[in-house]
């Protein structure tokens, strides 16, 4: 399975299939709300927050490959990523592209 953010692949042409999207909601946890607090203070990298969206980035990948694969797609194009607060405390991470048939020319 072919992945990337640009809308033509070099060396393939491609059969648009339609649109594929991945998503997962992640809600804050008390601990690291509290080690977010401390840093808020003395400044720096949120870690635990930038594990949490790395991970959540992974996963709503991953299903948008997993509906272009039941679909027959060989590839996804023009891939966009997106976040939208879904209620306080969590938000969702939502991965999004055009499935496609490809082939070599």
């Amino acid at each position: 399975m072919i992945v990337t953010t640009t809308e033509e692949i070099n060396g393939y042409e491609k059969e648009v299939i339609g649109v594929v999207f991945g998503n997962t909601v992640r809600a804050k946890n008390i601990g690291r709300d509290i080690l977010a607090g401390l840093k808020n203070i003395i400044g720096g990298e949120l870690k635990g927050y930038s594990q949490m969206l790395s991970d959540a980035r992974r996963e709503a990948m991953a299903r948008m490959v997993e509906q272009a694969e039941t679909m027959g797609a060989d590839g996804v194009v023009c891939v966009r990523f997106t976040t939208s607060q879904t209620m306080q405390g969590a938000a969702e991470l939502l991965a999004y592209g055009t499935a496609v048939k490809l082939k070599r020319t």
